[in-house]
């Protein structure tokens, strides 16, 4: 009884000791309210955040410590005695800025100031306002060395990213993408033009790109492009008021330029003058129409879209969460073209056992509709004759002007013409082209600091991904294409991937004087599984051709892997990584690989010869070397296992008057291995001018080894007639500076400024076993116009997909003579016939990018706009060289084709694909987003904070590219589908 009666009198005596103290955190300079600022009871989890008033409540006693923290403010630090409450004012302390930078490098994280490696990274805060769908648009000229961009104005667009310039000629060149701890595939799924479109980007905090080997190697076999870390955003720990965010936009985007094709009256005289003056036979002018159609103006519209998001971040007990809902609906400038997406997020961070165990349990659950509308309509607003109506008062295809076969004798209801171009506006009508996909990532992580061994955390790392879409691409009868091959007429598929990950790691930190250590070890276990269904019908059953494929595949990675990060004085940093992967993508013989780093940095700052001062804050050297590897070689998961493709009809084989399938060796390598790169870099981090100007410069070169490449075989070896092995080499060098300036920096007027500069050269050193200075390269770079016609090049001492092309001829007024080429061989004959006569010429890549932003803030006012600068990227115009043909204007079977009015530059009749003409510097600034917004911390006189904001996004480009746009995925312009230019309105409230 005594006992308990000192037990409750001591717990009396606690509660008595506690109690809720209010406060509120200013500036010190002008006395606004900091939103966020960050109250912790020092040595605990006990802590708040400060709303938009910049006021806070927290149950403190009598001797606790409260650390008060704000970027871009010194910390300061109050003992309770007896306070009831508190005014804070802070400081501004631009050195906060840089120094508490976190970074993520791959089963941990540093701060940047203390990292070896190449690492760029950049917060929420520095994202763009603009409309952006997936994670990859957040990269847009952001970071020197990377190159983002969306490949055409489709809703929820595919994005492209290129960190270095790629490491492969014919394997996987995108960067690993880790969300939240776990390595995602980098390939796709049937029916989502990009499958990190499920990913809602407001729910993103921060992205780190490790683009070095040393930062890389820590994932081995799957960081030869580089590795983005997205971290999501977490509950607030400690608090008791839930934080509310609701961010919404609405916009509105229209086609930027169009194509240029003759209007109707334009065609109607064009078509006129070919008859009397050039030959064209005199039955083009029967079918020529009376309409004025703008057929791009007929497929195209002002497309809105809207974006809602709402997030409650609070704390229940010792449980941080943050919840949030997403709904994005977004058409596209195509009519039809649509993306409807929907997202829960679910972030848990609790603590227990006094602080040693801590958890990270996220769970993201994504629901996409799409409508890919009919891009083939795209085409055919280009080409089809501008003297036809939409609709001609048919009856077979419903109305719309379809072009008809002239033995019908019926111009209106006969057989459709299947060589024709197809209505345009049919395209769209009549065919439903349309997916769903769900998609539900689930991870933990699980830290336990083990008790009795001080600084010793082991971590258990789980994740699960599943993905599945299906859909349906299905062609109405009433279509006039739907005739050619009607079993295609309904397509229909699924497709599931799943993504299991394990990981378990154990971290050791300790310091023995003037040493840190910091070491990391673990293993891996990650297995991708695939499976799905294509099939293909008609309408009417009694058609053959009907088909089901079903597909079933998986493959494994299994990894061990280790680092070490050494501190000597705090100046003298070493990190040295080794990961041991294996793949099931390979025989047992090279099945394993080892992928080695070590990095080196010196803070050159803290050492007393050199010391800080006002002009030089801070300065780092580093170096680095490593190696990191490449499985990702293509969709075959079995590349060294000998298969069998069953012949298709037509390729069977005749015995006695039966013709029978048969099976046919695929050609395989059983020895096909890793590809390997391996990287060199030399980097300095610098902070000036009392953290005015803070930057770094690299300077890199990277090797690429083993690389796939398909090598002639022997004939009569029963396969086919190349073999896809391990011969190639290459190598690309750069230099990437990085700078972020304050000019002003001041209580009501603040200017930020970013430059980011890459330079990179990227050269081919080898493509077969043994140097064969004979050896012609491999074709790439396919074009539309005729069958299998290429541009490009994989040749030894040229950059990837060097141009290949004849050189023009131009008469003494400087227009291009037709046909006529240089005779580089000095063979005479028929140049244009003599692969000989080919020049190698130009880089799609640009010898440099540029990317510039800035924000100025004034008060409760803000203005920013970002852009980009490429220069000496090449673009081979195809649209020209297909489209800008006087032979294209009639064909003999019935019909007429618009063109582009680039002919008249040329004056070509008949193709020209490998005249150099077509090779343009396609060079450009683009002003990516332009935004201003006005900010308030009360709204009505209510506890609501936030920003009211207007952009506008793709505003201009300047260029002297002749093509609809510079920016073309490696470099042959083809595509037709223009990025829009979008005006958007945002609003954003905090309560």
């Amino acid at each position: 009884m005594l006992i308990a009666f000192l037990i409750m009198q001591a717990g009396s005596v606690i509660y008595a000791q506690e109690w809720e103290l209010r406060g509120k955190v200013t500036d010190a300079e002008d006395g606004s309210p900091i939103i966020g600022a960050n109250i912790i009871e020092k040595g605990t989890t006990n802590g708040t955040a400060t709303d938009v008033n910049g006021e806070f409540r927290l149950k403190v006693k009598k001797g606790s410590v409260l650390v008060i923290s704000s970027v871009g403010y010194a910390q300061v630090e109050v003992t309770i005695v007896d306070q009831k409450y508190l005014e804070i004012a802070m400081n501004v302390e631009a050195e906060q800025l840089t120094e508490v930078v976190v970074v993520g490098i791959g089963y941990g994280e540093v701060k940047k100031a203390d990292a070896t490696g190449s690492v760029a990274a950049f917060s929420a805060k520095d994202f763009d306002k603009r409309v952006i769908t997936s994670p990859q648009e957040l990269l847009i000229g952001k970071a020197p060395g990377v190159v983002a961009n969306t490949l055409n104005g489709e809703a929820g667009a595919a994005a492209q990213i290129r960190i270095r310039g790629g490491s492969s000629i014919t394997a996987n060149n995108d960067p690993l993408i880790v969300i939240d701890n776990i390595p995602l595939e980098s390939t796709g799924i049937g029916g989502m033009a990009n499958p990190l479109s499920t990913i809602n980007p407001n729910d993103i905090e921060s992205i780190t790109i490790l683009k070095d080997a040393s930062a890389t190697a820590i994932y081995g076999s799957r960081a030869s492009n580089g590795v983005i870390i997205i971290k999501t955003k977490k509950g607030l720990k400690g608090t008791e008021k839930m934080l509310v965010n609701y961010t919404g936009n609405f916009s509105l985007s229209s086609p930027y330029n169009y194509m240029p094709v003759f209007s109707g009256d334009e065609f109607r005289a064009l078509v006129q003058d070919r008859v009397e003056n050039h030959g064209l036979t005199s039955a083009a002018l029967d079918r020529l129409g009376n309409a004025n159609t703008d057929w791009q103006k007929e497929i195209y519209q002002v497309a809105p879209e809207t974006e809602h998001n709402i997030s409650i971040r609070h704390s229940i007990g010792s449980v941080p969460y943050r919840l949030s809902l997403g709904y994005l609906y977004q058409d596209g400038i195509l009519k039809y073209n649509n993306i409807d997406r929907k997202n829960v997020t679910l972030n848990l961070s609790p603590s227990l056992l006094d602080g040693n165990l801590t958890m990270e349990i996220n769970g993201t659950a994504s629901w996409v509709g799409n409508n890919f509308s009919n891009p083939d309509a795209i085409g055919s607003a280009v080409e089809f004759d501008p003297t036809q109506p939409v609709k001609n008062g048919n009856t077979r295809y419903g109305g719309y002007t379809a072009w008809t076969e002239l033995s019908s004798g019926d111009p209106l209801n006969g057989l459709p013409n299947n060589i024709a171009t197809h209505n345009p506006v049919a395209r769209l009508e009549y065919r439903d082209n349309t997916s769903n996909a769900t998609r539900y990532i689930v991870g933990g992580k699980f830290d336990y600091n083990i008790p009795y061994l001080p600084g010793l955390k082991a971590t258990l790392n789980l994740g699960y991904d599943y993905y599945k879409t299906d859909g349906s691409d299905i062609t109405d009868t009433l279509a006039s294409w739907s005739y050619r091959e009607p079993e295609f007429q309904i397509r229909e598929y699924w497709q599931k991937k799943t993504n299991s990950l394990l990981d378990l790691y154990l971290n050791y930190k300790k310091e023995l004087g003037v040493n840190k250590f910091d070491f990391t070890g673990g293993y891996s276990y990650q297995h991708f599984y695939n499976e799905g269904e294509n099939s293909n019908r008609a309408w009417d059953p009694t058609v053959p051709g009907a088909r089901v494929t079903p597909y079933k595949n998986e493959y494994f990675l299994i990894s061990f892997f280790g680092r070490l990060n050494y501190t000597l004085l705090d100046k003298y940093l070493l990190t040295a990584t080794i990961r041991y992967d294996g793949s099931s993508r390979f025989a047992e013989n090279n099945r394993w690989g080892t992928f080695p780093a070590v990095a080196f940095a010196w803070k050159m700052t803290e050492e007393p010869f050199i010391g800080k001062s006002d002009l030089v804050n801070e300065l780092k050297l580093r170096l680095s070397w490593g190696k990191t590897g490449q499985q990702d070689i293509g969709d075959n998961y079995y590349p060294y296992i000998p298969t069998y493709t069953l012949s298709t009809p037509g390729a069977y084989y005749q015995f006695g008057d039966q013709f029978y399938p048969t099976l046919r060796p695929d050609a395989y390598d059983a020895n096909i291995k890793w590809e390997v790169l391996t990287s060199l870099n030399a980097g300095l981090d610098f902070s000036l001018l009392n953290n005015r100007v803070t930057g770094s410069i690299d300077v890199y070169k990277n090797n690429s080894d083993n690389l796939l490449n398909s090598i002639p075989i022997p004939v009569g070896s029963n396969f086919s007639n190349y073999l896809l092995t391990n011969v190639g080499s290459m190598v690309n060098k750069g230099v990437e500076v990085g700078l972020n300036i304050t000019p002003i920096l001041e209580s009501d007027f603040s200017w930020d400024l970013g430059i980011n500069m890459t330079y990179n050269k990227n050269e081919i050193t080898k493509l077969t076993l043994t140097d064969d200075p004979n050896y012609p390269g491999v074709n790439t770079g396919g074009i539309a116009g005729g069958v299998g016609n290429t541009v490009q090049k994989f040749a030894v001492g040229y950059p990837a997909r060097v141009f290949f092309l004849f050189t023009q001829v131009y008469d003494q007024n400087g227009n291009p003579i037709e046909g006529l080429y240089v005779d580089k061989s000095g063979q005479g004959g028929n140049v244009a016939g003599n692969e000989l006569n080919k020049y190698y010429m130009k880089s799609p890549d640009p010898d440099y990018l540029i990317g510039i932003s800035s924000r100025i803030n004034y008060k409760d006012f803000d203005f920013s706009f970002s852009g980009r600068l490429s220069l000496g990227n090449y673009v081979y115009n195809n649209n020209a060289s297909n489209r800008a043909l006087y032979q294209q204007i009639y064909n003999q079977s019935g019909f007429l084709s618009n063109i582009l009015t680039d002919v008249k530059k040329t004056n070509f009749t008949t193709a020209q694909y490998w005249s150099s003409f077509y090779l343009e510097n396609a060079s450009f600034f683009r002003m990516d987003v332009i935004s201003v917004g006005y900010n308030f911390s009360s709204l009505f006189g209510n506890n609501i904070g936030g920003r009211i904001g207007l952009s506008v996004q793709n505003v201009f480009v300047i260029t002297e590219y002749s093509g609809l746009d510079p920016e073309v995925v490696n470099g042959i312009d083809n595509n037709i589908y223009p990025r829009p230019r979008t005006y958007m309105m945002t609003i954003s409230l905090n309560y």
